[in-house]
């Protein structure tokens, strides 16, 4: 029998098993995603998270789905990233280049008694070209456009890359909608070739909104980063939001600002450790 030592983190409920890739050789980390990510069978979580040596970076971060599908990033992965870093040893710098498949993204450390309290990410530009998102169509950005589903149902949506493909739609009431039914058909809709995450949006005022996501391959989450700051962006575009927003999540909260003179998204929000354990396999 085979065994993992890992940490639980969450970042407002976005909840995380990490290792520690750098001193284990991780084979397989799709299935192992699968198995560990159980909440029944395994440790539970939403996902799987790897901690790498890079040599772009300070370090490399690999995030898998529950599923075992690899994603590009994760706002509140990598905030958990962070505090895994510094507050177990691996360095004691409070400002972290983290390599992704998004790319190199920079992070502010926000210290309280030695360990880490906080995190702002900056997510980098906006990705709002359909073709980048990737969906099907016309060439341009999708704002407010018009979907139908199989049952005849549209929506309109607004998508934003910010390294993982988002589809906001805001409603008028997020608590009531029924975002197991529709979450996984707007997912796996044929417009978009590489799957998506769908976040649902009610706004409370120009800069305040709740959100509810769908995330390509766990299903609905307690919350996610990337999600909310694409929220932001999709407020913004469609003239809901300003660009600096209080993003309610069922986890919590995370504050996402657009700096619209230099295009970049930052994101600020907590990370917890919950525990760390032995995972028999």
């Amino acid at each position: 029998m085979k065994s993992l030592k890992f940490l639980k983190i969450h970042g407002i409920g976005n909840d995380y098993v990490y290792i520690d890739a750098i001193t284990n050789s991780i084979s397989k980390p799709s299935e192992i995603a699968v198995k560990i990510s159980d909440r029944h069978f395994g440790v539970g979580s939403d996902g799987l998270i790897l901690l790498l040596e890079s040599k772009k970076a300070d370090f490399k971060m690999r995030m898998f789905n529950s599923d075992g599908s690899e994603a590009e990033m994760c706002g509140n992965g990598i905030r958990g990233l962070a505090k895994m870093i510094f507050d177990h040893g691996f360095s004691k710098k409070k400002q972290l280049s983290i390599e992704t498949l998004a790319g190199i993204l920079e992070l502010d450390l926000i210290i309280h008694d030695n360990k880490v309290s906080q995190v702002t990410v900056n997510m980098g530009e906006p990705i709002l070209e359909r073709e980048k998102i990737p969906m099907i169509g016309e060439p341009g950005h999708v704002i407010d456009e018009t979907i139908e589903l199989e049952d005849s149902v549209k929506f309109e949506v607004t998508t934003v890359s910010v390294g993982n493909p988002h589809a906001v739609i805001f409603v008028e009431d997020v608590d009531n909608f029924p975002i197991e039914k529709y979450g996984p058909l707007i997912e796996n809709h044929p417009l978009f070739p590489a799957r998506i995450n769908v976040e649902f949006v009610k706004v409370v005022s120009q800069n305040e909104a709740h959100q509810r996501t769908w995330e390509r391959g766990s299903g609905e989450t307690l919350a996610c980063g990337t999600g909310a700051t694409a929220v932001t962006v999709a407020g913004v575009l469609s003239g809901r939001l300003d660009s600096q927003s209080t993003i309610h999540l069922r986890g919590g909260d995370l504050m996402i600002r657009w700096d619209k003179p230099s295009n970049q998204l930052f994101m600020t929000g907590g990370a917890t450790e919950v525990f760390k354990g032995e995972w028999f396999y």
